[in-house]
Parts: structure tokens; C-alpha cells; sequence
């Protein structure tokens, strides 16, 4: 079968909601598409190829007809940095790592109720590998999700931790900056206006001088932001973050923070005069990437340093016109600690964790029992002397994810009900402890409402890339 009887097959299975005539799709009936989309959906994220591609075409072409598109956060996080907007909110990014489409139903039931507009969904390139998600899916995913939600507007998903791999960098450092600028080109293509460019993992704490300690990390972000630029579209200035510690390692300082901007600035317009910087910047204030797992499972508590947080987003904003410092690592720290996120001015604060967490303790135990068995048998080799179990399949299962995909999406109704009200538990409580209500005022002061429509010859062209990712940073 042709790529054109597949996509025809395609819409006239959405039972009048599309109308196709050539390769111009248009919406005819929005209630239906809205009704019909999870069939999408599922397609665009479990069908064969071109099947599954075309899927996502149609999702975000009739997603952008009816007004929900991807967009970028830059112009909100450009107006805070100049001290134009409010500076008592943290933007939620959250990473789905599982269930994806299912999971953002549940943040934009949670964020239409609080008014909620500046709010984030987040993939890492490591997540990419290890739950079977390219940016392309990950798009269709959150476009139909808002979409099934009635929501309207823009919609903001970020690249997270584009990374590069110290261990690649060190064996073949071309090879390792290409990978990530090719990434860059796939993600933006695939409507993801907001990158975070982490070369951290490149920084010498041997060097003399902090200048010296940040250089290749400041010199090689410099180099991947004009990737950005280049690659984005008219109309459209994608929101680019910088890193300067990574995370796990010691907290940040201020002139830290000086020295990777004041070289990153001087390298970015060297080598693109003219161009836009950064927008935000991520700090270690004292927190882990899924955290710090005690023998019994449970979660060891983690002191962040909300001082630096302030300090650090304080001189962002004033020194460099930034919207201010980025937290990550944050999303098992306890309920009453995401309020002051706000108080401290970060800008932005990573959550993925805890949402998988919730996932998994709402599993049916017959699956999990099978995704666990799945990781003795593969990953036996990260059973450390002396780990438990419980810490084990704490630390491994995110590897499950990917495999058991199709497993997830055939969940029964009450199965998915039960995990997608826990979600939207947690969502709702984040939104208002971080403050993001009523920010939709916020986002349609400051965002462009640029709509881009997709290439319906990059979507069929897309061949998706798979790579290692174990030491890779989520």
C-alpha cells in the first residue's frame, strides 16, 4: 500500500471530523475530532511505519487548524527577565515519559481548571531512548491530548538536557556535537520551540579559573544555540537554556553563573552576530535525577539551597536579562517544598520522577510483576553488592518503559482511569504550589502566536534515530 491510500485510510476513519483532497487536510467537524482523536493517537504512537508518521501529521495539522500549536515560551521568559511580568511563579516542565497522550490529558484537565497557560512538557534526549520516544510521537501525543481537552492556544514542549555525552565527547567529540545538533534539527522540526542545551557534562573542575573551568561548555553551547537558530522557523525565536553544573554535582555560584554567560555571550556573537541568547539557565542547588533511593524504596530527603536559587535567578535577571535560574532533579521533594520555588524566583523547575512513580504503584500487579521480570533478566548487570530489590527496580525500571509500551497503551479502561486521576492529583497540587494559575494572562500578553504547520514531507521522511543513552542524563 502507498503512503497516499494510508493516509487517506487515515481520515475517512475519523468518521467526518477530516476531510482530505490531495495532501490539503482540513478540519470539518471539531466535537468529532475531539471525540475521535484517541484512535490518532494510538496510531501515531504504536502503528508501523509510514502509518504512524502520517498519524502525527494529521494530529498536529488539524490540532493547528483549530488553533492549538506548538509555541515557544521565550517571549514570557524574555518579558521576566526585563522585569515586565509576574516573578511569583515556576513554570512546571514536566517529562511523560509513559503514556504520554494519557498523562497530558491530565495536566490540561488540571491546567484548564486553574487557568493555568504557562506550563511545559518536556523530553530528554536519554528518555528518548529508553521509552521508545522521538520527538515527532512525542508532539502528537501532547498536541492530541490538548486537543481531546478542548484546550486552545499555544502549547510548549521542550527538549530537555539535550546533552552532550562526556565518555562520546572524549572518544570522538565531532561525532558527539553532531549527534546532539542533529537532534536539535529533528526536535525542532517536530514543533519542540524550547531546547535546553546541557553541556555541563563538559566542565573541568581541574582548570585554574572558573573562565578556564567553564570554557568548553560555554564555547560548545554557543555552537549548538546557532544550531537552533538556524534551524528554527519564521516567525518563531525558540526559548534556549544553558547549564552550568550538572546535576548531582556541588551547588552552583554566581561566579559560576558570570562566568559561563559573559563567555557564552562573547562566543554566540562571534559566531552568530546578531543572534538571541540564552532565556534561562539551570543551576545545582542540591538535588539528584530521580533521587538519592534508600534499601526500603523510599526516598532519602534532599536539602535544595533555595538561597543560590534566589541568588542565582535574581543575578539571571538583573545581570543578563534571563527570566531567571532552572531547577531540575526536584520531582520527589516533598509537597510543602515546591511552594518556595515560586518565593525564590526560580523560572522553571523539572518534574518526571514522581509522575513515573505514580504510574508504576497504580500498575496492575500481574504487568508490573512482568516489566520487573523483564529487568532481572536485562539489566542484572546494575545489580550492585548490597542494593535491595526494592532499590534495584527503583533505579532500573524507567528501562521497562519503552519495551512494555504497547502493554501500557492496552491497558483497560479502569486500569488507565485510576492512573490518570492519580496524575491529575499530582498535577493540580504542583500547579498550585507553584503558583502558575491564572498565567494563560501571562502567556497571551507575551507569547508570538505564530503558527507553524507541519511538512507533511519531513513527516514522511522522518526515520527516527536510536542510540545509546545510558550515560545520559534524564
Amino acid at each position: 500500500m502507498v503512503w497516499q491510500d494510508h493516509l487517506q485510510r487515515l481520515v475517512d476513519g475519523t468518521a467526518g471530523a477530516l476531510g482530505l483532497s490531495g495532501r490539503t487536510l482540513t478540519v470539518r467537524h471539531r466535537a468529532r475530532l475531539a471525540a475521535g482523536i484517541d484512535a490518532l493517537a494510538h496510531k501515531a504512537a504504536l502503528a508501523s511505519e509510514p502509518e504512524a508518521s502520517l498519524a502525527r501529521w494529521i494530529i498536529r495539522e488539524a490540532a493547528a487548524q483549530i488553533g492549538v500549536y506548538p509555541a515557544s515560551i521565550d517571549g514570557l521568559y524574555r518579558a521576566r527577565g526585563r522585569g515586565k511580568t509576574r516573578n511569583d511563579f515556576t513554570v512546571p516542565a514536566m517529562n511523560l515519559r509513559a503514556l504520554s497522550y494519557h498523562a497530558a490529558r491530565a495536566v490540561f484537565r488540571a491546567a484548564q481548571r486553574r487557568h493555568a497557560g504557562a506550563i511545559i512538557f518536556e523530553i530528554a534526549r536519554s528518555e528518548m531512548g529508553y521509552t521508545n520516544q522521538r520527538p515527532a510521537e512525542y508532539t502528537s501525543s501532547i498536541v492530541a491530548a490538548a486537543v481531546a481537552e478542548g484546550w486552545r492556544g499555544p502549547v510548549f514542549l521542550q527538549g530537555d538536557h539535550f546533552q552532550v555525552s562526556a565518555k562520546r565527547f572524549a572518544e570522538a567529540p565531532l561525532k558527539e556535537v553532531a549527534a546532539v545538533g542533529d537532534l536539535i534539527r529533528e526536535a525542532v522540526r517536530a514543533g519542540f520551540f524550547n531546547i535546553d542545551i546541557d553541556t555541563s557534562t563538559l566542565v573541568d573542575l581541574t582548570r585554574p579559573s572558573i573562565a578556564e573551568q567553564q570554557q568548553l561548555n560555554y564555547n560548545l553551547c554557543a555552537e549548538l544555540a546557532l544550531d537552533v537558530r538556524r534551524a528554527e522557523p519564521k516567525g518563531v525565536t525558540v526559548s534556549i537554556g544553558g547549564e552550568i553544573g550538572e546535576v548531582g554535582g556541588r551547588n552552583s555560584t554566581e561566579a559560576e553563573l558570570r562566568g559561563f554567560m559573559d563567555g557564552f555571550n562573547r562566543a554566540l556573537g562571534t559566531l552568530g552576530p546578531g543572534r538571541a541568547g540564552l532565556s534561562k539557565i539551570s543551576i545545582q542547588t542540591g538535588t539528584s535525577h530521580g533521587g538519592v533511593v534508600l534499601p526500603d524504596g523510599s526516598i532519602a530527603q534532599v536539602s535544595v539551597d533555595f538561597e543560590t536559587l534566589r541568588e542565582l535567578s535574581r543575578v539571571a535577571r538583573q545581570a543578563y536579562q534571563m527570566a531567571g535560574a532552572v531547577q531540575h532533579g526536584a520531582s520527589t521533594l516533598p509537597e510543602e517544598a515546591f511552594t518556595r520555588f515560586a518565593d525564590a524566583g526560580a523560572c522553571e523547575v523539572h518534574l518526571a520522577t514522581n509522575f513515573q512513580n505514580i504510574l508504576f504503584d497504580n500498575l496492575p500487579e500481574n504487568l508490573r510483576r512482568t516489566m520487573y521480570a523483564y529487568l532481572d533478566k536485562n539489566f542484572a548487570g546494575e545489580r550492585k553488592p548490597g542494593i535491595t530489590d526494592e532499590q534495584f527496580y527503583y533505579k532500573t525500571r524507567k528501562n521497562a518503559i519503552g519495551p512494555f509500551k504497547s502493554d501500557l497503551w492496552g491497558l483497560g479502561a479502569d486500569s488507565l482511569e485510576r492512573i490518570r486521576q492519580a496524575w491529575e492529583k499530582q498535577f493540580d497540587l504542583l500547579f498550585q504550589r507553584l503558583n502558575v494559575a491564572d498565567t494563560d494572562r501571562e502567556v497571551e500578553a507575551h507569547v508570538a502566536k505564530t503558527v507553524v504547520h507541519p511538512s507533511l514531507e519531513a513527516y514522511l521522511g522522518a526515520a527516527g534515530v536510536s542510540e545509546a543513552v545510558g550515560d545520559l542524563a534524564d
